[in-house]
This record gives structure tokens, C-alpha cells and sequence, in this order.
């Protein structure tokens, strides 16, 4: 029996990585071999970031709080205390947000919590 070859996948796979690797530098954007490599690696590296940015905007976030409460006379690690202690649950993301846009309605905040 003859071997039969599924032209049509391989190529319709080809054809995907060669689509991601558009706007590559070089022969990463039309070589296979390399093409696929490159892309391998962009995808790693993609995954590894989304993990990373979520990382990076929480400590974002405990900065901006903590510039405006020490300007009260608290710490960041006080102020979550105290936060947590007088049961008012917003989270760092929009602590961080009505500190930043509305610094008198956060001070409202840390006048309560004190």
C-alpha cells in the first residue's frame, strides 16, 4: 500500500505559523524552520508577560496608595489594617483609582478608617 501524505494539514499548519510570525526580521518571517522557532518562543514569552502584568499593576496600585497615605501620616500596611478592621471592602484597584482622580474622597477614606 502506497504512503499517503496529508498534504493539506500540513501545509494549513505551515500556513498558521507563518501568519504569526508576520512582521518578523529576516528569514524568521518566511523560513519554516525558523519561522516556527521564533514563534515557539514569542508565544512562551507571551505567556510568561500576561503572568508578569498582572504583577507589575498590583504593585502599581500598592504604590499609589501608599504616596497617598502617607501624606495622612499612615503607612500602606496600616492603612490595609485598619481598612480590613473597619470591614470596608474595596480592593487595591480602586483604592488606587479614587486616590489618584479623587484625592478628597480618599482622604474621606482614610478619615474613616483612622
Amino acid at each position: 500500500m502506497p504512503r499517503s501524505r496529508n498534504n493539506v494539514a500540513s501545509k494549513a499548519r505551515k500556513k498558521k505559523v507563518l501568519k504569526l510570525a508576520k512582521g518578523y526580521f529576516g528569514r524568521r518571517k518566511n523560513v519554516w524552520t525558523v519561522a516556527k522557532n521564533a514563534v515557539e518562543k514569542a508565544l512562551q514569552y507571551s505567556y510568561i508577560h500576561r503572568k508578569t502584568k498582572k504583577r507589575e499593576i498590583r504593585s502599581l496600585w500598592i504604590q499609589r496608595i501608599n504616596a497617598a497615605v502617607r501624606i495622612s501620616g499612615l503607612s500602606y500596611s496600616d492603612f490595609m489594617d485598619k481598612l480590613k478592621k473597619s470591614k470596608i471592602d474595596l480592593n487595591r484597584k480602586v483604592l488606587a483609582d479614587i486616590a489618584m482622580n479623587d484625592p478628597e474622597s480618599f482622604k474621606q477614606i482614610v478619615k474613616s478608617v483612622s
